[in-house]
């Protein structure tokens, strides 16, 4: 028995023997943890025609002990594009990917550091592709689920999702889970169909999923999965399998070994939709200037710029600010259509190594989006949606119908090679009949309209031109495209060397979200619609500080 003096040296002796035998003494100190809630988060979905999303997330976080410099938050997938990041300052805050594994995040570094009792909002803009999948529980439908950014450690008090459908979309058409808290057509959204969930004091790591069902006519491309195994016919399989393999290696027993030449296999994920009449003219071989008229003309479209000469240069005009031009409200620009714009100079003409970069951006991007699919499958595919807008032209009947196919598809008939005969074709018993506004008239008001006064800029729509017999329009088509293309640039050489050869795609296909800014997502809870099931879910990471 030890006695009870004795304890406190045979402790002292213990303590030495332990020092003694440890080189040295690590000294921990232990790290407040930081504190925080999340009093608002809204995501906002726009479904793009593509098969991507745009998704706004709008969040603001109250930190309650320590300090946070950085916030991290989910995205659905790796496949995604970052936009942009601002706080409600109007701060520009550095948006970082930093993915690992199946873990998909973006890092959102503060303006200013926040501490206890403090709080910061700030939005966050991408895109995301393969949203859009088939929907196997609602045959000819297509759907999404989606799962906003969850917080493993902190409560969120206010929770709000708005989905904007594809344009044409109606309430009758669409099947969800869990039933949604208000639906409408929102005047700001172009009147699309809005669906509207709100949820509040969501408990740490606790998950809102909800899902959305619409025909699958409303967008141009979207992802397939096989459904589930026949076991019955795999078995069978097998059971054949296995004895053509039996008689295969009898065979070969009885037979002196040859040499098997090596085959290469490589799965891919198919044809690749949802591209762009523009991006499609690099993936069938235009050359360069033509998708240089091919980009003017789609900015001609959306109204965003004017041409005010094409001899012996063409100068062009910016009708409204290119921040007006390319944002949400309307038809907003596109990657390549900005970097178009950047490319003007002040008398308006174009810089040859800015529009060489714009052509560069539209190849790798385009590159970077078949990554993983079949080329000649899908150059198979975009010839054939030209040879679908020709048949769309030729069966309108009418004249004014026909014309306004006509221009309703030049983007994708431009991609022909022989759209001079092809319009001759359509066009020679009867006279093509441009509409008010008619948006590419330019190239030839001199032969049909009067010439526009310096400073009008396009066409209001007021008054409609007259018509052009078809066999001269379609002369004078082929002849402005000619004209633009030789005209764009004054140095082709310097044109020319400026566009390098590709880089190795990036991983990701996505592109740019079309929206700028934040918006807020708000709408009333009102009634509910009856749910139905969709065949695949996209969950956001959850979100963190630090």
């Amino acid at each position: 028995m030890v006695k009870g003096k004795a304890l406190p040296r045979l402790a002292f002796a213990f303590a030495i023997l332990v020092f003694m035998r440890l080189p040295f003494i690590n000294v921990v100190t232990v790290q407040a943890q930081i504190e925080y809630y999340v009093n608002y988060e809204a995501a906002q979905i726009w479904v793009n025609q593509d098969g991507t999303i745009d998704l706004l997330y709008d969040i603001e976080i109250v930190c309650t002990q320590e300090s946070i410099g950085l916030v991290m938050v989910g995205q659905p997938n790796g496949d995604f594009e970052i936009g942009e990041a601002r706080d409600e300052e109007g701060h520009v805050l550095a948006a970082t990917d930093i993915s690992e594994g199946d873990l998909y995040r973006i890092n959102i570094d503060l303006y200013e550091r926040i501490y206890a009792g403090e709080g910061v909002r700030f939005t966050l803009l991408t895109n995301v592709g393969r949203m859009i999948w088939e929907d196997l529980e609602n045959p000819g439908n297509v759907g999404m689920q989606f799962t906003p950014t969850w917080w493993e450690d902190a409560q969120v008090n206010a929770l709000r999702v708005a989905v904007v459908l594809p344009d044409g979309v109606t309430v009758e058409q669409v099947r969800n889970v869990p039933d949604w808290d208000n639906a409408f057509h929102d005047p700001d959204e172009d009147d699309r169909l809005v669906l509207y969930w709100e949820r509040s004091n969501l408990q740490p790591d606790e998950r809102f999923e909800l899902g959305v069902s619409f025909p699958k006519e409303f967008v141009e491309h979207y992802e397939t999965r096989e459904k589930g195994p026949d076991w019955f016919t795999i078995g069978a399989l097998l059971a054949v399998g296995v004895v053509f393999v039996g008689v295969v290696l009898a065979v070969l027993r009885s037979r002196k070994p040859g040499y098997i030449t090596p085959i290469l296999r490589m799965e891919t994920l198919g044809v690749r939709r949802g591209l762009t009449a523009v991006e499609a003219s690099h993936l069938l071989g235009l050359p360069p200037a033509k998708i240089v008229a091919e980009i003017l003309f789609s900015l001609l479209m959306k109204k965003a710029i004017w041409v005010k000469a094409t001899d012996p240069v063409l100068q062009i005009e910016v009708v409204k600010p290119l921040e007006e031009s390319s944002g949400k409200a309307g038809n907003p620009l596109r990657y390549y259509e900005i970097s178009f714009a950047k490319a003007l100079k002040g008398d308006g003409t174009l810089d040859e190594v800015r529009l060489a970069k714009t052509l560069v951006l539209l190849r790798d991007t385009v590159e970077a989006k078949l990554h993983g699919y079949c080329r000649e499958d899908t150059v198979s595919y975009y010839r054939n949606i030209v040879a679908k807008a020709w048949n769309q032209v030729e069966q309108a009947g009418a004249p004014d119908l026909a014309s306004k196919a006509y221009d309703e598809n030049l983007l994708w008939l431009l991609l022909d090679r022989n759209i001079q005969s092809e319009t001759v074709r359509i066009f020679k018993d009867q006279d093509f009949m441009p509409g008010p506004g008619w948006w590419w008239y330019w190239y030839i008001y001199t032969h049909t309209l009067p010439r526009p006064r310096p400073g009008t800029g396009p066409p209001t729509g007021d008054s409609k031109p007259p018509t052009i017999p078809g066999a001269d329009f379609a002369d004078k088509v082929v002849t402005s495209i000619e004209k633009t293309t030789n005209n764009f640039v004054v140095n082709v050489e310097k044109f020319a060397n400026s566009i390098l050869p590709p880089p190795p795609p990036p991983r990701k296909v996505s592109s740019k979200p079309a929206r700028r800014g934040a918006s807020c997502v708000c709408a009333c809870a009102a009634c509910a619609c009856a749910c139905a099931c969709v065949s695949c879910a996209c969950a956001c990471a959850s979100g963190g500080v630090g």
